[in-house]
């Protein structure tokens, strides 16, 4: 029996989890959940944000249903006590150094991008972010320089291993798809970013049946907002990803649509599946949220991490029902709670 550790998390995170969980449950898959406090919820009740038994039960589960953590609560706490280490440190101790994610515009949300809707119209491309590597995990500090002002410092780096695993998950997943795979770096200027593209370059002997090319982050972050379908699979750094997957969200019609996956290779036990949203602490407990990128989440966790594509699929078309028969939360532009959409969702699972 598939066990899933669900860590709601913070802000909305329980909201929207509650809803996945509900979807999966009605599945009748036999799945086993077993749930666990992480980020702030887990700080006020042990005062550390990812206790030893949320990190022993991710370990063991066959798959984690993650939520969302932070809390302006905690903002001037150390930074390994804030919400947000929990979630590098899940990473850390998992492996899970690729992120793929997804933005999909589903049919009849196209007034609801901040861009034209011919634009965007049938948008289907994933960003592979890596996830263990880059200033987020670089050597960090602060310290006065030689005039004694204050610095901060965030180092940059990756190692030729750290690039070639994640390029090669950006390659399969583009051999699976259009064939087509661009890889976004900064290497104009940054030396890490030179190494990234020697290695990608490299690696590219090895599919010669993809189609790949090179951007400078600043330009796919233009062309992502002016024709966002000339992409198709889009691999890149842990700095560079988190923004660009964001902006991504806005071509889908809200970042509450966006949902990803964590994976220690291109699928296996151990993966975490997360919305890509944050807590949104402003909105948290009055039933607002989009709990669809939770449940898309789930989506790919039942595709990468229990193998079963049939089911994987009855949901995301579930989502699509619901969608296409007008069920729209506040940021899509309607009324319904989130209960309420995971409601319209529970009733189109056929």
């Amino acid at each position: 029996m598939p066990l899933i550790a669900v860590l709601p998390g913070d802000g909305i995170g329980p909201e929207v989890t509650t809803q996945a969980r509900r979807v999966l449950e009605a599945l009748d898959l036999g799945l086993q959940f077993e749930e666990a406090p992480v980020g702030g919820a887990a700080y006020l009740v042990s005062g550390r944000p990812l206790p030893p038994e949320t990190l022993t039960l991710a370990k063991r589960a066959n798959a984690v249903l993650f939520g969302a953590i932070g809390d302006p609560r905690f903002e001037a706490l150390e930074r390994q006590l804030r919400p947000e280490a929990a979630l590098l440190g899940i990473r850390r101790e998992l492996g899970l150094f690729a992120n793929i994610r997804p933005a999909t515009l589903f049919p009849g949300l196209e007034s609801a991008t901040s861009l034209k809707p011919e634009a965007v119209a049938g948008l289907d491309i994933v960003i592979v972010r890596e996830l263990v590597g880059d200033v987020y995990f670089g050597e960090k500090g602060r310290r006065h320089n030689a005039e004694g002002l204050r610095q901060g410092y965030d180092v940059m780096s990756y190692n030729e291993a750290e690039v070639e695993r994640i390029a090669r998950v950006g390659f399969e997943m583009a051999k699976r798809r259009k064939k087509k795979l661009c890889s976004v770096d900064k290497a104009n200027v940054l030396e890490t970013s030179q190494l990234w593209r020697d290695v990608v370059n490299e690696m590219s002997t090895q599919y010669p049946e993809i189609e790949l090319t090179h951007m400078y982050v600043d330009n796919a972050a233009m062309q992502l907002v002016r024709q966002p379908n000339a992409f198709d699979v889009i691999v890149t750094g842990n700095l560079f990803g988190d923004i660009l997957s964001d902006q991504a969200s806005m071509c889908a019609g809200s970042i509450g649509m966006l949902p990803s996956a964590s994976l220690r290779a291109w699928s296996g036990d151990n993966g975490m599946y997360e919305p890509i949203h944050g807590s949104a602490p402003d909105i948290a407990g009055q039933g607002k949220a989009n709990p669809c990128a939770a449940i898309l989440s789930a989506a790919m966790l039942l595709r990468h991490s229990l193998s079963d594509e049939a089911s994987a699929q009855r949901v995301e078309k579930a989502v699509a029902g619901a969608l296409a028969k007008g069920a729209r939360t506040a940021d899509l532009g309607g009324s319904l709670s989130t209960t309420e959409m995971g409601d319209a969702v529970l009733r189109e699972l056929v």
